[in-house]
């Protein structure tokens, strides 16, 4: 079985030895963790155990979780048919089956009104609530809570679904893209290759043909070899990536244009964003609370000689890029218009990349806004679309 495991984990690019698994095997026999044990013998323990001795750097802890996911999926879950549904999961099954008629009599309020009547809830409702149109809970219509539906509400807790939350009351965890990831195709690495202007840099590594042909004449046919420093690709590229979210249906590809960017740009600075660009961004997900980045600081290192690229679905309630709290995760002092406004004064040479498909963008409200914020400079994740947008930007 752990064979099997092992090369699962070889197979999605660890660099996992045999040392290390055999390491593993030491600390089963040993009885870290396991039936000999009772403190710790379940799934959970042996995922700390194996993370701990075959993973040597936390940069590869996402791929890690994904093998293991994939490889133990439904080992502590097998069926036992002996035990009765659990009541909770039919409340929620049967609170999604809303009509058309109880959804378009959801309750909606304004953005100052919603946040009032969550207060009001607050101080009110003394017990747990499902389905209805009014207390926070699981299903129904009401604007808070989720399992439900609500054209904008409040998600407390739960799982996303309609995209039409507001704003989120939790602490969410997203993960770093991965710059490591193989291209199945040498498409979008040609496509970003429209962003060219090559310099030669560095040391003289490079044989220079010509002039050695020249001095090796000059030199009664004597060979003197003439170097010169190696041709690198000159463009700065800044690159803003929105992460978590609904950008989760997005990853892979995303994944691979930032693989095919780190390869391409010697000069690349990124950053990550969730949804819109407000006063900070962060370089690591892990970190991003305690690690936040001034977006003034940004826009004051780096100057306008860069690129600018964002990348994101652009796909978010209005209210967060039009108003100022409006931010689904926090309460932000100055919209995400002015942000965003700021960001294309300072940097004259930008676009923004879409992964959404162009055929939805003219009936998403927000992807509209930000479009017009850019000044149209929005292309799709394609390669007609990465050539149109590195083409605008080597002008």
């Amino acid at each position: 079985m752990l064979i099997d495991f092992f090369y699962t984990l070889r197979a999605a690019k660890l660099p996992v030895s045999v040392k290390e698994y055999l390491t593993l095997l030491e600390a089963l026999q040993a009885g870290v963790v396991g039936p000999r044990n009772p403190e710790a013998c379940s799934l959970e323990d042996f995922y700390h155990l194996a993370r701990c001795t075959l993973v040597k750097d936390e940069k590869h802890y996402d791929k890690f979780d994904r093998a293991f996911a994939a490889y133990f999926q439904g080992v502590e879950q097998l069926a036992d048919f002996t035990r009765d549904i659990p009541a909770e999961w039919l409340r929620q099954a049967l609170q999604r089956l809303l009509s058309e008629e109880q959804k378009a009599a959801a309750p909606r309020y304004d953005y100052d009104q919603l946040f009032e009547e969550l207060r009001k809830r607050l101080e009110e409702q003394k017990e747990r609530h499902a389905g209805g149109n009014k207390w926070i809970g699981t299903g129904g219509t009401s604007p808070f809570g989720h399992g439900g539906y609500n054209p904008q509400g409040i998600r407390i807790g739960g799982q996303g679904g309609n995209r039409s939350a507001v704003k989120v009351w939790e602490q969410r965890l997203y993960r770093d893209y991965d710059d490591t990831q193989e291209l199945g195709t040498r498409n979008i690495k040609m496509a970003l290759r429209r962003l060219r202007r090559f310099a030669r840099e560095g040391s003289a590594l490079e044989l220079d043909l010509p002039d050695t042909i020249r001095a090796t004449a000059a030199n009664a046919g004597c060979l003197d070899i003439k170097m010169v420093p190696e041709r690198h690709n000159h463009v700065k590229v800044l690159l803003l990536m929105d992460v978590g979210g609904t950008m989760d249906e997005h990853i892979q590809r995303v994944e691979e244009l930032f693989s095919a960017a780190r390869a391409e740009f010697k000069h690349l600075v990124f950053y990550y964003f969730h949804n819109c660009v407000y006063d900070y961004v962060w370089k690591n997900n892990r970190r991003r609370y305690a690690e936040k980045i001034p977006t003034w600081d940004v826009i004051r290192t780096y100057n306008k000689d860069y690129k600018l690229i964002l990348v994101g679905d652009a796909t978010m309630s209005p209210y967060e890029i039009l108003q100022p709290g409006g931010s689904v995760e926090y309460n932000n002092e100055e919209p995400g218009a002015e942000w965003l406004q700021r960001l294309t004064h300072a940097y004259p040479h930008h676009v923004w990349i879409n992964p959404e498909p162009q055929g939805v963008w003219e009936y998403r409200q927000s992807i509209g806004i930000i479009r017009q914020l850019v000044g149209g400079r929005m292309y799709p994740l394609t390669l007609k679309g990465l050539e149109e947008a590195m083409r605008l930007l080597s002008k």
